[in-house]
């Protein structure tokens, strides 16, 4: 079971924080499960994506108890 956390404007399209999604064996199987608006959203500029609290880039594996986070765009000031 993969945990997905969602933060800012990423959580406000779809309506969730927090969720669990079985079978996904890496990123792509994941994007291929959520939402069609919120995988769009995802790919937008600026998102980042962290695999057990690491940033990675491009795809990588997931195993059954991996946490994978979609960080919208920071801005500071």
């Amino acid at each position: 079971m993969v945990k997905v956390l969602l933060f800012g404007p990423l959580r406000d399209l779809a309506g969730w924080r927090e969720r669990d999604f079985e079978g996904a064996a890496d990123l792509s199987a994941l994007m291929a499960r959520l939402d069609p608006e919120l995988a769009l959203a995802i790919n937008g500029p600026g998102v980042q994506v962290a695999v057990d609290k690491a940033i990675v880039r491009g795809s990588a594996q997931l195993g059954p108890r991996t946490e994978v986070a979609f960080l919208p765009p920071m801005s500071g000031g």
